[in-house]
């Protein structure tokens, strides 16, 4: 069992950045692929970016590519999204998941475990 909890959502103006924060408890994050997904209302949850199982390979979705960085704290077994040049299509509520496959994995149905969102929003 993971139990993953995020942080650092809110509200900050187009072009601007935010750092999203999530902590695992329960086993540790060398052990699962990680992903950071979003959900704007009325879309599908969409993948945003994530590391690959075992050798720790980034992956990012096109819309993110050059502005978001994916990294983790292996001793603070806490995984990080940073967020720059913020776009108002940015807003959603952002989820942390981790699950069992390997290689990159770009759809919901493969992770096993999530938390619970942070809210972000991006004002023109």
């Amino acid at each position: 069992q993971v139990h993953l909890v995020e942080s650092g959502g809110g509200l900050v103006q187009a072009g601007g950045s935010l750092r999203l924060s999530c902590e695992a408890s329960g086993r540790t994050f060398s052990d699962y692929a990680m992903g950071w997904f979003r959900q704007a209302p009325g879309k599908e949850r969409e993948f945003v970016a994530g590391f690959t199982r075992g050798i720790y390979v980034t992956y990012y979705a096109n819309s993110v590519k050059g502005r978001f960085t994916i990294s983790r704290d292996s001793a603070k077994n806490t995984v990080y999204l940073q967020m720059s040049s913020l776009k108002p299509e940015d807003t959603a509520v952002y989820y942390c998941s981790v699950g069992t496959r390997y290689g990159a994995s770009y759809t919901p149905s493969d992770y096993d475990y999530w938390g619970q969102g942070t809210q972000v929003t991006v004002s023109s």
